[in-house]
């Protein structure tokens, strides 16, 4: 999640160059090729011991967060089949989708404390706020749905939402030129984090230690990992508290653009059918007579995949765009979830998991530098990454549920009401991205976005 740094990104380059200056240009968006010579910003870094000690903060939090959030998949099978057996799938699917929700809409709120200098009381907060949500979920007793979902759904979302935004931004802190890998290996932070937990989790609430101490054994890695990051992580750049005369951001100009509109409603779509396989492949293959072993490792095959998804497609976004990588890789994955009905034995599962991980992790990774590219002005970025997040958040809030609500009816399984939805709607952001891309184009007179 970082700027494209292409030359169809000129305004952007020049605008950040001259951000010392811009209070003196005037409100409104200004061309960059009209702004007056300015005294250079003080050099990105691109590395050196802080620099890369942030991002492997970064990447302990997504590893955290993320990674939690994407091994949700194990929880729902767990709790289908005994912890809260005697719930249908769509209630079970909204604790993991209300802590998605909050992840992403908590950006918003988040992003704006960080923008003022507040970075470290958001993760401060979101650190405690997590943690004892988490040791909470704990304590939940089998078929007591109103605790888990307060713990897991409330609790643990809202200090995620604290946690997720702030820890991707301060990376651009220190990287211009390398943001690119440093952002692939912050990202990839959730992609090792859902391998792992999936893989634990799976073992402990079907061994001996058991739905509680397994949760805990989460919750102490969780504690280590926090704690960590909290001491490594800093920022570098002025907040905007410390910059009064700093140029304000023109919120009609970023309200009225169509084609970042277009954008986000492309996304939306995307996001509303993306995570159905992270939360139903293990349930799905199990229920086709898979062996169980095989279903306990579906979900951390198509996460290990999503790490190489999440990090390759980011280095070929600075080359040729994030918008020519991001839309075939939203078009394949939005066909692969048609694939899914192949997932009935060993190799079905195994194929479809590494295929989906991986494209459907290039959708993510370039979501935000494609959202970020219709910025005239250097302070647009973080509102308008902010206003995306929260958007897509209610996308991500309602799409499992609704496949849930689809997917089981007088408690057997009917799987293709909800992998056609969710193909559809994947296909059709495709076709919003499409069309926000072609305005793109016009407006920066280049194919390369």
């Amino acid at each position: 999640m970082t700027l494209n740094d292409s030359k169809s990104n000129l305004a952007l380059t020049q605008s950040e160059s001259s951000s010392a200056g811009a209070g003196a240009v005037g409100a409104g968006v200004v061309d960059a090729e009209k702004l007056s010579p300015v005294p250079s910003a003080p050099p990105f870094p691109e590395g050196g011991l802080q620099a890369w000690l942030t991002v492997l903060g970064g990447s302990m939090i997504l590893f955290c967060t993320f990674g939690t959030v994407q091994s949700f998949g194990v929880y729902q099978a767990y709790y289908s089949k005994t912890y809260l057996d005697g719930y249908v799938s769509s209630d079970i699917s909204w604790i993991g989708s209300v802590q998605t929700f909050l992840l992403f809409a908590g950006g918003l709120p988040a992003g704006k404390l960080f923008d003022e200098g507040y970075f470290h009381h958001c993760i401060g907060a979101g650190s405690l706020i997590y943690l004892f949500s988490i040791f909470m979920l704990s304590l939940a007793k089998p078929h007591q749905y109103y605790q888990i979902f307060l713990a897991q759904g409330i609790g643990m979302g809202i200090g995620m939402g604290l946690l997720f935004l702030p820890a991707i931004s301060v990376t651009s802190h220190y990287f211009r030129k390398r943001r690119a890998a440093a952002m692939g290996v912050v990202l990839s932070g959730s992609s090792l984090g859902a391998v792992i937990y999936s893989i634990m989790l799976n073992n402990l609430f079907n061994g001996s230690a058991g739905f509680a101490w397994g949760v805990r054994a989460a919750g102490f890695i969780d504690l280590g990992l926090l704690i960590t990051a909290n001491l490594i992580m800093k920022t570098r750049l002025p907040s905007r508290r410390e910059r009064p005369n700093a140029k304000p951001v023109d919120m009609k100009a970023v309200l009225s653009d169509f084609g970042y509109w277009l954008c986000i409603i492309g996304a939306t779509l995307t996001f509303w059918g993306l995570f159905v396989p992270f939360f139903y492949l293990q349930v799905f293959s199990e229920s086709h007579g898979v062996s169980k072993t095989i279903g306990f490792y579906a979900i951390p095959i198509m996460n290990a995949s999503s790490l190489f998804g999440r990090t390759i497609p980011n280095f070929l976004g600075d080359v040729v765009g994030p918008f020519n990588v991001m839309i075939p890789c939203t078009v394949i994955s939005g066909g692969l979830i048609f694939l899914m009905f192949a997932a009935t034995n060993l190799g079905g599962t195994i194929a479809f998991g590494i295929l989906y991980g991986f494209f459907s992790g290039g959708f993510i990774s370039l979501i935000t530098p494609a959202a970020a590219s219709f910025s005239r002005d250097l302070n647009e970025i973080g509102i308008r990454i902010g206003i995306t997040s929260f958007v897509i958040a209610f996308a991500l809030l309602t799409g499992n549920p609704i496949a849930g609500a689809m997917v089981e009816v007088d408690t057997h399984y009917i799987w293709y009401k909800p992998l056609v939805f969710a193909s559809v709607v994947v296909l059709a952001g495709a076709v919003c991205l499409i069309a926000s891309r072609s305005i793109l184009s016009k407006r920066k007179g280049t194919y390369k976005l």
